[in-house]
């Protein structure tokens, strides 16, 4: 059976199947449009670790989750010990679990030696690691890639440090730094890291649906699943992977299924950020309606679109017409 409860620390999730953290994607919105189709937890965007300790409030508003279901994942990143240290507290406060980030290939995250910059420092990455578990009164994961090139692979020497330095569960994202997006990712180090440790192993990197869901658990023997960038425009996702591992027969959204959970992710955001959020929601509206019939001259017309009135009317026009 693929699909478990899946026990990290002492929180324990319905399933194994997680949404990744993703900067300027999973905001709270987001989040509770994905909750509707199964996940076991939702994580928030990273969080700098020196936002936090400044008390900067546009970061403090990232996390917050008033009126979601838990558990929920807050992810910070930073590799300066005091600011962890102080953002843990602040952390172990709010979330159920603290998810340490040495995956965020960014150039603006990486040059202050924070994110993946970590994999190349092994020695600091332990600092870091330990000044979060110590520092936490929840439990603490962490999320790297396989490495910072292909000439630096270490995620299975990171996850061994994690492990021993009391870290609850690692992700491991199959691809380099360098690689950042591109190419295939590596699910070998994957199942290397799930030979290597006895804490659980969520695999993350190319899983798009049910079938590769099912082949990331075959190939890798992971204990969870992270969906990324495969949930953009689809939160239907984690019930499409649910629904086929479980044998059960996979049914699309239809249009009015889809214009339903537009309307209600816009009336989401607009509740959280007020008309401003409209900018925002043009990336989600072109995911949504990717590969639908016309649907590069629609996202023309709402590139253009400022306020609530003018997207609703522009999408209530565009599904009329399908």
């Amino acid at each position: 059976m693929y699909i478990h409860s899946l026990k990290i620390g002492n929180v324990t999730l319905d399933n194994n199947l997680i949404l990744a953290p993703m900067a300027g994607v999973t905001n709270q919105p987001f989040r509770i449009i994905c909750k509707k189709f199964g996940p076991g937890m939702v994580c928030t965007e990273m969080a700098s670790s020196k936002a936090i300790f400044y008390n900067d409030n546009k970061t403090k508003r990232l996390l917050n989750t008033e009126g979601e279901k838990r558990p929920i994942s807050m992810q910070i990143f930073g590799s300066d010990e005091e600011t962890m240290a102080y953002a843990t507290k602040y952390i172990s406060k709010l979330a159920d679990i603290i998810d340490i980030n040495m995956g965020c290939p960014a150039p603006k995250v990486v040059k202050n030696g924070d994110g993946s910059k970590l994999l190349l420092d092994l020695e600091k990455a332990e600092k870091i690691i330990k000044t979060v578990v110590q520092n936490a009164s929840i439990p603490v994961t962490l999320k790297i890639r396989k490495g910072w090139d292909n000439d630096n692979i270490v995620a299975v020497d990171i996850a061994k440090i994690a492990e021993e330095s009391g870290i609850s569960a690692i992700t491991v994202h199959g691809r380099t730094r360098s690689e950042f997006y591109s190419g295939k990712a590596d699910w070998d180090i994957i199942r290397k890291v799930k030979d290597n440790v006895k804490i659980p192993v969520i695999g993350n990197g190319d899983i798009v649906d049910g079938k590769t869901a099912k082949a990331m658990f075959e190939e890798t023997g992971v204990d969870g699943i992270m969906i990324g960038r495969a949930s953009f425009g689809n939160p239907w996702i984690f019930q499409e992977i649910i629904n086929y591992l479980n044998g059960r027969q996979i049914q699309l959204p239809t249009n009015k299924e889809k214009l339903q959970i537009i309307k209600e992710h816009i009336k989401l955001a607009i509740k959280e950020k007020g008309e401003i959020a409209v900018k925002e929601l043009r990336k989600h509206i072109a995911w949504y309606t990717k590969n639908m019939p016309n649907s590069s001259e629609f996202r023309n017309a709402i590139n253009n679109t400022e306020t609530k009135q003018e997207l609703m009317q522009s999408i209530e026009k565009y599904f009329n017409n399908l």
